[in-house]
């Protein structure tokens, strides 16, 4: 039997509305996850002054959240396919409240980031699997792409209203409720799934031993990349921190593929990205969170000084990006109906293109043009994120779909990495490399319109080509589940501990 088609023991539902109790469940656990970071950011200064943090430790607060996420999903994703997809969800759920109880016990900035860290580790654990778990909850791939665009759209929103939400909050209550919260979220979040997602059968896992030793070393090259990028904005690109992390990853990523080529049971099995699905949804996905990333950062940075906004506008200033994820599902459903996944993935990424050549232009023009540049962007975003993270958890074996969704999550942590070293970089070798914190100049204001300008511009380029690159390599399949056609698969000699691809048995739409 097809993994698509359930058997009768599986909770598999007819529409979204009758899958509401696991669906917004998982929804919730991928919100908190996604507005974690963002949330927390805003809170610095008031950390600081609580903690007496100074400007390092405040932005390891930060950064050691992203450092463990960053470098553990792959792992995890691994775990799941093993150990079982709702289970490990479950204990990432549990550790996520439990470690951010533990905020009440904190009184210094070193524990502090500790604690952030734990968070990032249950993160991980909760990530990969919260999308290949949307899978499980429907055999019908229309209502997949729906579902997955519903998660996009949450995380996206949790993204972007992090500085919102937390700067409301923080206006009436102390920075300690910005983790307390996470309590109650991840209580509900995990009764949702123990209630509303099916338990993982033996079939649907893979029974390889786990790879510890590929699992070392993708914690090592992705950590040690994500840091690189975090020490180029604080030290430089040329520093002696930067350079050796950029080595260790270099060195890390070689002895990773090294090992993955010879295990008998690799982590990540690399003939995957033999297929183009694989590889272009991979790509164009780093792609996608360099755009959104380096739009937040700059219009951060752009509202709030060069403009003066309080946290509360800025916020509401990005509600364009959300209404438009919401508002641009009909939009690629049709053009993946009618065109096929390449045609409308190159569609959307010339509209993200044209998005980011227009913020180049509309920087300058007022908060209208910027508004309309973020509408087209956004069509763009929506449209290549949503066809590419349901072609790759698609292209993998049907027991793997938890590291398919790893390799999803993983390549957009390496893009917002890259965005925000990048945009850093920039602002600080264009505009200024120290920002004030008080009202900005006019000539200041002017030279970072400019600097915005040549950033917007540079990002059209690099995501674009990304973006173009990725698509490219999609098939042209009008389905909503990607796949390379069956006599492309890699046979089960191939993978002996694949079932069934979960598109393989479906006929095409």
């Amino acid at each position: 039997m097809s993994a698509v088609t359930a058997p009768e023991t599986d909770r598999v539902y007819p529409s979204l509305r009758a899958a509401w109790l696991p669906l917004a469940a998982l929804c919730l656990a991928f919100f908190v996850e996604m507005v974690d970071n963002t949330l927390m950011s805003i809170a610095l200064p008031s950390i600081g002054r609580d903690l007496g943090g100074d400007t390092t430790s405040l932005q390891w607060v930060s950064g050691a959240y992203s450092l463990t996420f960053g470098g553990l999903l792959l792992t995890a994703g691994s775990v799941a396919d093993r150990f079982g997809r709702r289970r490990v969800l479950q204990i990432g759920l549990a550790l996520f409240g439990l470690v951010s109880l533990g905020v009440l016990l904190v009184s210094t900035t070193a524990e502090l980031i500790a604690l952030r860290a734990a968070l990032g580790v249950a993160a991980a654990a909760m990530a990969p699997i919260t999308n290949s778990l949307v899978f499980r909850l429907f055999d019908d791939a229309t209502l997949r792409m729906r579902a997955m665009t519903v998660m996009i759209v949450v995380g996206m929103s949790g993204f972007v209203l992090g500085p919102l939400l937390g700067g409301t909050a923080l206006a009436h209550f102390s920075w300690h409720w910005l983790l307390l919260v996470n309590a109650p979220i991840a209580l509900v979040a995990a009764l949702g799934v123990r209630f509303g997602v099916a338990p993982d059968r033996a079939e649907g896992l893979t029974r390889d031993r786990l790879d510890l030793a590929g699992a070392a070393l993708s914690i090592l090259s992705i950590a040690a990349a994500c840091f690189t990028f975090t020490s180029a904005v604080e030290n430089g690109w040329l520093s002696p921190l930067t350079i050796g992390s950029a080595a260790g990853a270099i060195l890390g990523a070689i002895a990773f593929v090294a090992r993955e080529r010879t295990a008998a049971a690799p982590m990540l099995d690399l003939s995957l990205f033999r297929d183009g699905t694989v590889r272009g949804a991979t790509i164009a996905q780093i792609g996608t969170s360099i755009a959104m990333t380096g739009v937040m950062f700059t219009l951060i940075l752009h509202f709030q000084y060069a403009w003066g906004w309080s946290p509360l506008h800025a916020g509401l200033a990005n509600l364009p990006i959300i209404g438009t994820m919401l508002a641009a599902t009909p939009i690629s459903e049709a053009l993946a109906r009618r065109f096929g996944h390449r045609a409308a993935a190159v569609v959307g990424a010339v509209f993200l293109v044209a998005g980011l050549a227009a913020m180049a232009w509309g920087v300058e023009h007022g908060y209208l043009a910027i508004a309309i540049a973020m509408i087209v962007m956004t069509i763009g975003l929506r449209t290549v994120m949503t066809i590419c993270a349901v072609a790759l958890v698609g292209a993998m074996p049907a027991n793997r779909t938890s590291m398919g969704a790893a390799l999803n999550d993983t390549a957009q942590e390496v893009g917002t990495s890259v965005g925000t070293a990048a945009v850093g970089t920039l602002i600080a070798a264009l505009v200024t490399t120290v920002l004030p914190d008080g009202a900005w100049s006019p000539d200041l204001v002017a030279s970072y319109f400019a600097g915005e300008r040549v950033i917007f511009a540079a990002l059209a380029v690099v995501v674009g080509v990304l973006a173009v690159w990725g698509a490219l390599t999609l098939t042209n399949s009008r389905a909503t589940d990607e796949h390379p056609a069956a006599e492309e698969q890699p046979t089960a000699e191939q993978h002996p501990a694949a079932g069934p691809h979960p598109v393989a048995e479906q006929p095409a739409p």
